[in-house]
Parts: structure tokens; C-alpha cells; sequence
């Protein structure tokens, strides 16, 4: 089981698909940036650092080898997606009540 040790929200963006760039620490070691957070038909999903290659198809430059670990990075990622969004809206509607 991977140790996640930090997961950081970059970007929130309100326009089109993409709705936050994440970067995360794992085992306090190794850190991932550009990871997307992309609002799909049916759900939200984790979108893994990528870049083109010669044909033009888009490569993960890394990602999670087996289902466990991408459903624990996937689920990280939206958790800490939720609280920073919930933690935005209660510091908007304090200073909106002028606290």
C-alpha cells in the first residue's frame, strides 16, 4: 500500500472538463505534478501526468500498475479535491457575512 504523504491542489478551474490540477507525495519521496482532475459523463476521474508521442497518442508518463493502487491514489485525490472545495465555500460565506 502506497503512503501518501501530501496531496496539493494546484489549479481549480470552473470552465470545460478539467476541474483541478493536483500534484501529490508519496512515501514523503517521490512527487507527481500535473495530475488532472477531469469531470467526466458519468463521474469524476484522475487523470495521470501524459505527453504526446511521435503519432500524436497521449502516453502516461506514470501511472498505477494495478487496480488497488489507482483506486486509493483516485480516491485520495477526490477526498482532498471535496475538502479544498468545501473549505473555499466556508471561507466565501464568511467573508460574504463579513467575518
Amino acid at each position: 500500500m502506497l503512503e501518501i504523504s501530501d496531496i496539493r491542489i494546484r489549479k481549480i478551474l470552473q470552465d470545460g472538463r478539467l476541474r483541478a490540477v493536483v500534484s501529490l507525495t508519496i512515501d514523503n519521496s517521490i512527487a507527481i505534478h500535473d495530475i488532472k482532475l477531469v469531470q467526466g459523463d458519468e463521474r469524476m476521474f484522475v487523470a495521470m501526468p501524459s505527453r504526446r508521442d511521435e503519432a500524436g497518442t497521449f502516453r502516461d508518463i506514470i501511472h498505477p500498475i494495478n487496480p488497488e493502487a489507482r483506486n486509493q491514489l483516485e480516491s485520495a485525490i477526490l477526498k482532498a479535491y471535496e475538502e479544498y472545495l468545501a473549505l473555499e465555500q466556508s471561507t466565501s460565506a464568511e467573508a460574504d457575512i463579513g467575518f
